[in-house]
Order: structure tokens, then C-alpha cells, then sequence
């Protein structure tokens, strides 16, 4: 918490104002972990993540398995997940439509609305031939050692349901995700 005074009519008075803490993630695919990161800091680590079972890198389709590489945002939260909580990304980015447009996966109006969706800070559409519904989740009721043994997910990044909770009292909405 951040306390400032202000000098108003010759008397200070303190108001106390929440600073903006800029706690992001990392998601390190090769080394299956989350950094939750401080600025450069590393505030924690989160490790044996599981992800797509195609592997990661550049997306280029719905249904491909791979967990894609890119710059995005915690969009919404599901509390009521299958998975136990979902923190969805803001998958596809803008460069993801970029790439997807000139290869001719999608049409003009789906990159209108991918890039419009972004302008104003609201989720993309999730039912495009990109795929969507990309987020990082728990595992529900699903087998902890299944986790463990293989990448399982269509794309996903998968924690166990304690790690999942962990990781909730560092994220909301809006929080920055990078996968590499």
C-alpha cells in the first residue's frame, strides 16, 4: 500500500492508494514452468506444468494441440471450471491474426474483429478457425499422475489443483502472460 499526502487548504491529509504491483507470468514451455515475476524479479516459480500434447509454439489452427507462443492477457476467470479454475487468455493476439491472415487460415472480418476486440481490451472471439479457449488451468478431477507422466492438454497450460490455487492469489484479470 502506497500512502500519499496531499496539501490541500494549508492541512496534509493522507489517503492511502493501492499501487499497481505489475505482477506478471512467464511460461517457460522447454523447462514446463510459470514465473510469476515482479518487473525482472522472479517472485516464485511454479514447476511441471503440463501443456499441449502437439507441444508449443506457433499456433495455426483449431484442434492442433499446441500450447502458442505469444504475448497475452488474463481475459476472464472461470471459478467454476471443469478444470477447478481457468484463467483464459486473450488468445488470438493481434499478431496471431496477422500471421493466420496472411497464410489465409482466417478471412478479413475475423482479423476485424480479432484486432477490434483487442483495441478495446476485450476478449477475442474464441470460435475462429485460430481456435480459442486457451487458458491455464487445474486439473479438476482429472488423475495427478497422468499430469505428471505427459503433456495432455489441446493447448492449455495445465497445473495441479494446488499449484492452480497458488497461482490465484498472484493473478486477475488483466495480468500479463508470456509464453516462450
Amino acid at each position: 500500500m502506497l500512502r500519499v499526502y496531499l496539501l490541500l487548504c494549508c492541512s496534509f491529509f493522507s489517503i492511502d492508494v493501492l499501487a499497481d504491483n505489475h505482477v506478471w507470468l512467464l511460461v517457460d514451455t522447454k523447462a514446463r514452468k510459470i514465473e510469476i515475476k515482479k518487473g525482472e524479479q522472479t517472485l516464485e516459480t511454479i514447476n511441471q506444468i503440463a501443456i499441449g500434447r502437439a507441444g508449443a509454439g506457433l499456433k495455426s489452427r483449431q484442434g492442433d494441440n499446441i500450447t502458442p507462443y505469444g504475448d497475452y492477457r488474463i481475459g476472464w476467470v472461470g471459478e467454476r471450471s471443469t478444470f477447478r479454475k481457468f484463467f483464459g487468455l486473450t488468445y488470438p493476439s493481434v499478431r496471431d491474426a496477422e500471421l493466420a491472415l496472411r497464410k489465409g487460415v482466417i478471412d478479413h472480418v475475423t482479423y476485424d474483429r480479432i484486432v477490434t476486440a483487442h483495441q478495446y481490451h476485450q476478449v477475442p472471439p474464441q470460435n475462429t478457425p485460430l481456435g480459442g479457449r486457451i487458458g491455464i488451468h487445474g486439473l479438476g478431477r482429472a488423475d495427478e499422475r497422468v499430469h505428471k507422466a505427459f503433456d495432455w492438454t489441446h493447448g492449455c497450460i495445465a497445473l495441479t489443483n494446488g499449484q492452480i490455487d497458488h497461482l490465484s492469489q498472484w493473478v486477475d484479470t488483466g495480468t500479463v502472460v508470456k509464453i516462450k
